[in-house]
C-alpha cells in the first residue's frame, strides 16, 4: 500500500509534508521496503547490513562499542550477531585484553557480501534521489550527516528509545 497520492505533491505544504518525523518515518519506510529484499539476497538482514557496515568500518571493535556506534540494543545487537556470524559474515573472538568482552570482525565472506549489498543499497539511494541535482543530493546527504551528531543527542537528552506506537500510559 502506497502513502502518495495523486495530491501528493500538492500537499507538500501541509503539516503532515512539514512535519519532520513524518517525513523521516515515511523515507524510511521506503527504504527498507525497498532495500529489505535486497541485502537478504547478500545473506543479512537490514540491520545485519548496518552491522556488518560499522563492523568493517572499525574493525576490532568491542560488542558494546558496537551496540553504541550503530544505535542498538546489545540484546538486539546479540541475535543480530548470531545471524551474521552463522551465515560466515562475521567471527567474534574473546578480547586478549578482557575474556569477557568479544571483539567483532568481518570476514572475508561478509566483507565480499557488503560490497555487493553496498552496490545495490547506493543504486536504490540513487534511484530515490535522482530528481535532485548533484550538489542538492550532496547538500541533503551532508545536512543529514550533520543531524545524526550531536543534534540527535541533544534532543535525545539521555532517554531511552521508546515505542511510539504504543498508547502511553496512564
Amino acid at each position: 500500500m502506497s502513502l502518495t497520492t495523486p495530491a501528493g505533491d500538492r500537499a507538500s505544504g501541509s503539516r503532515l509534508h512539514s512535519d519532520l518525523h513524518w517525513v523521516f518515518a515515511r523515507l524510511k519506510q521506503a527504504l527498507a521496503t525497498a532495500e529489505v529484499s535486497v541485502v537478504r539476497e547478500h545473506g543479512m538482514t537490514l540491520w545485519g547490513y548496518t552491522v556488518l557496515m560499522a563492523i568493517v568500518e572499525a574493525p576490532v571493535r568491542s560488542q558494546l562499542a558496537l551496540a553504541q556506534a550503530v544505535s542498538v540494543d546489545k540484546s538486539k545487537l546479540v541475535l543480530v550477531l548470531d545471524e551474521l556470524e552463522a551465515a560466515g559474515l562475521v567471527r567474534r573472538r574473546p578480547d586478549p585484553a578482557d575474556r569477557r568482552a568479544r571483539i567483532v570482525e568481518a570476514t572475508e565472506d561478509g566483507r565480499r557480501a557488503l560490497d555487493a549489498a553496498r552496490e545495490d543499497v547506493e543504486a536504490i539511494e540513487n534511484r530515490l534521489l535522482d530528481d535532485l541535482d548533484a550538489p542538492a543530493q550532496q547538500a541533503l546527504r551532508s545536512v543529514l550527516r550533520q543531524l545524526v551528531g550531536a543534534p540527535v543527542v541533544r534532543i535525545e537528552d539521555g532517554q531511552q528509545a521508546d515505542n511510539a506506537c504504543v498508547p502511553p500510559r496512564t
